[in-house]
């Protein structure tokens, strides 16, 4: 697995792998963490085509999607104390 690229974000890292002819958008916040694969074949204009698809609505559910997990946790963990 290759690092491709990372892009800049305030709430969390944002990692562009390539790995078997796939795209792995990885999403780490804490340590929590998201990890999105999609094809090459699938994505038009390569790394370019995956920054694309990276707009702000699907941030916003990444960020939503972090949320919901780390709630999650953390009531799992109370049924564990």
């Amino acid at each position: 697995m290759r690092v491709l690229a990372e892009l800049p974000h305030p709430s969390f890292k944002i990692s562009l792998f390539g790995m078997n002819q796939k795209f792995i958008i990885k999403f780490e916040q804490g340590t929590l963490e998201q990890s999105y694969k999609i094809a090459e074949a699938d994505v038009i204009g390569g790394v370019n085509g995956v920054f694309e698809l990276i707009d702000e609505a699907f941030l916003k559910t990444v960020e939503e999607t972090f949320q919901q997990m780390r709630s999650n946790f953390v009531e799992a963990y109370k049924r564990y104390e």
